[in-house]
């Protein structure tokens, strides 16, 4: 495969801080810049996936999100801009790669972020939808129903989206794919207008009861969002930024608390620096001359220290090398027996002489005699020449 890249050219948007931004990734609007469709007279559905990333960086900034549920669906980056980034154009490199042809294209989305005046808005309160996935939510007309429907209970003179979270980021578990099952998506809403007597009914000690319970929570007006939005009223929220809490407290010093050092001042740059020769000299050089030494006393007691066979011998007794060297020629005689069985018995295996006379007796074999079947040692009874010794009679029989 060929794989090719193209640029588009740059799109500028201008959102506004503190309001919620989404900008929808058209797959039509790369499918013209990768190739037709093989068969002629087919419309092309390659799927087309998108990466985003802030230009220089690997991933987009922290307040903007994306998400694409399938390579046939569109993309959507969604986020809340924050003062911070007020006047500071942000590029997002978008890359788009067709999964049929391995092809990009690419262009720059210039995110341009504006300041609102009545930012940030002092009322906000934040709604959990139970049966909305973030996407669906992202739509323009599903989002338009809900913020209808908040208007509706809440009557503000402005209110505005402020920010789109899915429960999966806050902690939240996959559903299973069954029922159609949706993940759920929390919704952030801004107004200038204190909050209504409906959302104030979650607060009564009552409906608190009844969720500490795992029970549905009684509001009046919850028939107003039921026929399109479940909401689950024991997750909203309601801040009130019109009231400032002081988030400082006085230290009590105590068991476990440093007394306080006054500041932090770093050693000054003008430090001397210092030789470490002589302290590699001391840790390697002196454990090495000590390691030399033993060695060479090892050396002289192996080598220079032999006694050698000769003195050894000199220092044993005669007798004593006798019977070795002959338990010595015994055992290479046995080893060469064992080695050739068709040799002839070894004289020390043989009667030599008559046990009763002393005469000299002639082998018990020839030298043709086979001898592989004999055994090693004859018993008395099979000697030939054994002399018998006459038994002793009793006295009665003389």
């Amino acid at each position: 495969y060929t794989i090719l890249s193209r640029v588009h050219s740059d799109r500028n948007v201008y959102p506004s801080a503190g309001v919620l931004f989404v900008h929808v990734l058209e797959r039509e609007y790369f499918k013209g810049e990768f190739p037709p469709y093989p068969k002629p007279g087919e419309i092309s559905n390659d799927p087309i996936t998108f990466n985003t990333n802030l230009m220089g960086y690997p991933d987009r900034p922290g307040w903007l999100r994306y998400i694409q549920r399938t390579p046939y669906s569109d993309g959507v980056l969604y986020g809340s801009p924050t003062v911070e980034n007020v006047g500071k154009p942000t590029i997002i490199e978008i890359t788009a790669y067709n999964r049929r042809t391995f092809e990009t294209a690419r262009h720059n989305l210039i995110i341009n972020i504006m300041s609102a005046e009545d930012f940030p808005l002092p009322y906000q309160a934040e709604f959990f939808i139970r049966n909305m996935n973030v996407e669906e939510m992202l739509a323009s007309e599903v989002l338009g129903d809900f913020l209808g429907a908040v208007k509706n209970v809440w009557q503000p003179e402005r209110l505005n989206a402020i920010n789109i979270t899915s429960a999966l980021d806050r902690g939240g578990r996959v559903p299973l794919p069954i029922n159609d099952m949706k993940e759920g998506v929390y919704v952030m809403v801004g107004a200038d207008v204190p909050f209504s007597s409906c959302l104030r009914e979650v607060e009564n000690p009552q409906n608190q009861l009844r969720c500490s319970q795992e029970m549905e929570p009684v509001i009046t007006c919850d028939k107003k969002f039921r026929t399109q939005f479940h909401i689950d009223w024991c997750k909203i929220s309601l801040v009130d930024n019109t009231k400032q809490v002081s988030t400082f407290q006085e230290v009590i010093r105590g068991e476990g608390i440093l007394p306080d050092g006054g500041e932090y001042k770093p050693p000054s740059d003008t430090l001397k620096s210092r030789d470490y020769y002589s302290d590699f000299l001391i840790t390697l050089a002196v454990p090495s001359a000590i390691a030399l030494v033993l060695f060479l006393i090892l050396a002289y007691i192996m080598c220079c220290r032999r006694e050698g066979v000769e003195k050894r011998n000199m220092q044993t007794p005669d007798i004593q090398l006798v019977h070795h060297s002959a338990i010595q020629k015994s055992t290479k005689e046995l080893r060469d027996m064992s080695k050739n069985r068709e040799i002839a018995w070894p004289l020390s295996t043989l009667p030599v002489f008559h046990p009763v006379t002393g005469e000299i007796v002639p082998p018990l074999h020839t030298d043709s005699y086979d001898n592989t079947s004999m055994p090693l040692m004859q018993t008395q009874q099979n000697l030939p020449h054994q002399t018998q010794i006459p038994q002793q009679q009793s006295a009665g029989q003389y």
